[in-house]
């Protein structure tokens, strides 16, 4: 990508991974006309995307939010992995274009039980669309069943060099089961056999619990100034 983009800034809200501090994004021009390479490569320089829009973190006074990515070819499952792989065996995988009304009852259900009051409204269907969808890429919706039961849905980025999982939202009776998990492992395998290098996870927020599940997919590289590097253990989220 050898074209220059305008960035915007956003107005200063809520953190939603450390109480008590405030975030900003810097926004590319959604006039950009991007495309899944440039995105890729925004990807790689750190920025993610919600809806049709590209962003990446940029607060006054913290730099916590780091982008991380899987290496695939590096990746070994550990044996929590191993054991909800196992577990989950019984659901079935099927990849589809389009967000419908059996999606959306997962989804409000979803944030109804796990994200009370987190700023995202569960009964608003334009927003639910207008997060996980965008006009310009190859998004998927990675749909795991049981006896044709919608459980879990990914909502996955395919792009030219990587997957890029943008959200995961699931029966939030299955909690226990590590759906969330379980999607992530399933974009791994896809990544491998296609010959992709990378799975992108978003950021990761040291000292977030909500982020803590990122770091045990190892080895997980970290954008750390301009480079990427593995996320060394010593970074490892603090519990509670």
């Amino acid at each position: 990508m050898t074209q220059s983009l305008r960035l915007f800034l956003s107005t200063e809200h809520a953190c939603g991974y450390l109480p008590g501090l405030l975030a900003r994004s810097a926004f590319v021009d959604p006039e950009a006309g991007l495309g899944p390479g440039h995105y890729q490569r925004l990807l790689e320089l750190g920025f993610r995307r919600s809806g049709d829009h590209t962003y990446r973190p940029h607060c006054r006074d913290c730099t916590r939010c780091v982008p991380v990515r899987i290496d695939v070819r590096q990746f070994g499952a550990d044996r929590g992995q191993r054991r909800c792989w196992r577990d989950n065996a019984d659901l079935q995988l099927t990849i589809e274009r389009r967000l419908g009304d059996e999606h959306y009852e997962l989804y409000r259900r979803y944030l109804q039980a796990r994200h009370a009051g987190g700023g995202m409204d569960p009964l608003d269907r334009k927003a639910f669309h207008a997060f996980l969808e965008c006009s310009w890429l190859d998004v998927r919706y990675w749909c795991f069943r049981e006896r044709g039961e919608l459980r879990s849905v990914a909502v996955v980025d395919h792009l030219p060099q990587a997957l890029s999982a943008v959200y995961t939202f699931f029966a939030p009776e299955l909690r226990e089961r590590g759906l969330g998990t379980l999607a992530v492992l399933a974009q791994i395998e896809q990544a491998r056999s296609s010959g992709l290098p990378h799975v992108y996870l978003g950021y990761w927020v040291e000292h977030s619990p909500k982020m803590d599940y990122k770091r045990r997919f190892r080895p997980l590289e970290a954008l750390l100034g301009t480079q990427w590097r593995e996320l060394t253990p010593v970074r490892s989220v603090a519990a509670g």
